[in-house]
Formats: C-alpha cells, structure tokens, sequence
C-alpha cells in the first residue's frame, strides 16, 4: 500500500514538472520621437503678412470729422466715377471737383450726415426744398439738411445746386479741365467759408489724379500728377483751429467732439468772444 502510495506521488510529481513553464518578462525599450510644435497664425493677422506696414489715413472736415482709410477713399472714388462723368456730360461741372467735394465733405461717404441721410455734399434745407429733411448739429445748434433715399439723389442734386443758382454762373464760363479753377470759384462763389477749401480740393484732385474722369469726358490726353500727401491731417492742424467766419464756440466744439467748457478751459477763455483767426486748442 505505501508502496503504491509512493508511486502515485512520483507519477504526480512528473507530471507537475513537465506542464509548469517559466515565464520570462522582457521589456522592450520604446523610443519616442519629440512631438513638433505647430503654430497657426491665422491669415488676417498682420504678423501672417509679407508687408506690414501702416495702413494711410485721412483726416477729412465733413459735417463730422471724419478719420477714414485711404482705401475707404479709393473705393468710394470707384463707386461713384461713372455718375460724376455723367453729370459732367448733363450739366458740365468737372467729374473731378464732384468727386473731390462728395470725398470732403461726406468723408467719403463714412460721415455722419452721409450715413444717416445720404447727403454726400452738406447741402442744407434752404427755403425751396420740399424733400425730406434731417436735422443736425453744424455751424449751428439742429440745423436743417437735405436727405434723401440714396447717395445718386445726393449728386444729382449737387448737380442741380449749382447749375440752377446765379451765385455760381461764372464758374461755368470756366473751362471744364481747368479743375484749380473750379475749386477756387466754388469758395469764391460762398460754397464754403473755409479759406483752404480749395487747397484742399485742389489737393484730393492731385492726389487721387481725378482729373482723369474730366479727360475722359472731354476726350483728351490724361497727364497724371506724382501723389502728395494730404495738407490737412498733419498733427499741427488737429491741435489747432483757425476760428473762422461764422464759427462759434458751439460749432468748434461740436466739430472736434468737446464740450463748451472744455474748450474754454484747453483755451483760458473767460467769454464766448471769438477774433477771426485766433487759434484755439482743440486736443
């Protein structure tokens, strides 16, 4: 009995032996290669350009003042070309003082009383106006300005403005490509008060050569003039203002976006008593 006992124990035994593996565990060394660092710039950002210089601006005295991009003021020369070539051919006002007077005087087309009633020429009511009117701040507290459905209507009217009025008959005397002209009869004839008003046409005409628009209606050679800058938005002429005729302390703080009593105080004044000519502190 111990005997077979003794054998079944060794059976056992070898069996255990022969199914028990030894199991090796290996570690199998991984190499992982540095991740890149990828950085997106997006493609409005100017670092993401291949010129990043500042972009030009224009400082333009429209009903409001007006800070705009040279570019808001070569597009808006191409909204408007063909209609100003148009009324050239219908009433013979020059394309290029059209669109030097629609640039001034809406800030091309980015001023107040341009985004708010299409008046693109600061046209005010007058007595035989029957059209819609909006009211605004100007020289005066809510004076009354001409507004209409779109800025066509704005230049046709201009149009209409100065071939209908006697004040400004010599001016079409004047030959049509003689825009220099035009801009000093226009200040001359009380289109406006400001004594650089043709400076300043002549000015955007030179540097935008909008006088190509008059060769074209005229059918002549079209001589273009190398570009210069803008005579009005030096820093010296946005610290100071010239009081002009008919300015008020009202009207020059409207215009530059103060209080009364701020420009009295920039300025030491002790009345509302203004002397043609005198600078004034505006910023």
């Amino acid at each position: 009995m111990i005997k077979k006992a003794l054998i079944l124990f060794v059976i056992f035994s070898l069996i255990a032996c022969h199914s028990t593996q030894t199991v090796v565990r290996t570690t199998k060394k991984v190499t992982v290669a540095p991740r890149k660092t990828v950085t997106h710039i997006p493609k409005n950002n100017p670092e993401n350009t291949s010129s990043n210089k500042p972009r030009t601006t224009e400082t333009m005295e429209s009903t409001s003042k007006t800070v705009v991009y040279t570019e808001v003021v070569n597009d808006y020369i191409l909204k408007y070309k063909d209609i100003a070539m148009n009324n050239m051919r219908k009433n013979g006002i020059p394309a290029s003082i059209i669109l030097a007077q629609g640039i001034l005087e809406s800030g091309a087309g980015k001023g107040n009383l341009a985004l708010i009633a299409n008046n693109h020429f600061g046209i005010k009511c007058h007595e035989n106006w029957t059209g819609e009117t909006v009211n605004y701040d100007d020289d005066a507290a809510q004076e009354c300005f001409r507004k209409y459905n779109d800025p066509a209507e704005s230049y046709s009217d201009h149009a209409s403005f100065l071939t209908s009025r006697k004040r400004y008959a010599n001016l079409f005397e004047l030959p049509k490509g003689d825009y220099a002209a035009w801009a000093k009869g226009l200040k001359a004839d009380g289109y406006a008060t400001d004594p650089k008003y043709p400076d300043k046409l002549i000015t955007y005409i030179e540097r935008y050569n909008l006088h190509q628009y008059d060769a074209q209606v005229l059918g002549i050679e079209f001589k273009p003039i190398e570009k210069k800058e803008i005579l009005i938005v030096s820093s010296e002429d946005r610290s100071l203002y010239e009081v002009q005729k008919g300015d008020t302390l009202y009207s020059i703080s409207k215009k530059f976006n103060l209080t009364i009593e701020e420009l009295m105080k920039k300025n030491n004044l002790s009345d509302n008593a203004l002397a043609l000519g005198q600078k004034l502190k505006v910023n």
